[in-house]
């Protein structure tokens, strides 16, 4: 599976996850972080996505999940975001973000 992948100007990233069995805020911070490096080894940044879909194991830590989110999000360029609730790849898995940006 690619963590990564690019087309002319675009950059889709797969789901990102933290470190299983840890906090909601760890696992975001974890997701976080992960989108940061990938996002510049493709020569963009944070500032430039177009699209984020978050899905969370349960949608009850929803606000401990963007708290983290809206301090970590470039507040000039927001990008179009979506919520829901799923099942995880595996139990301990409790936040997951993927996101499509330009570069």
């Amino acid at each position: 599976m690619s963590q990564a992948v690019t087309h002319g100007d675009t950059i889709w990233l797969s789901g990102q996850v933290g470190t299983s069995g840890a906090s909601v805020t760890q696992q975001t911070k974890d997701v976080l972080a992960k989108i940061d490096r990938l996002l510049a080894e493709c020569g963009s940044s944070k500032s430039r996505i177009v699209q984020a879909i978050v899905w969370l194991a349960d949608m009850g830590d929803f606000e401990e999940m963007n708290a983290v989110y809206d301090a970590w999000i470039d507040p000039a360029n927001p990008p179009a975001r979506a919520a829901g609730e799923s099942a995880l790849a595996a139990p301990g898995y409790r936040v997951e973000i993927i996101v499509t940006a330009v570069k």
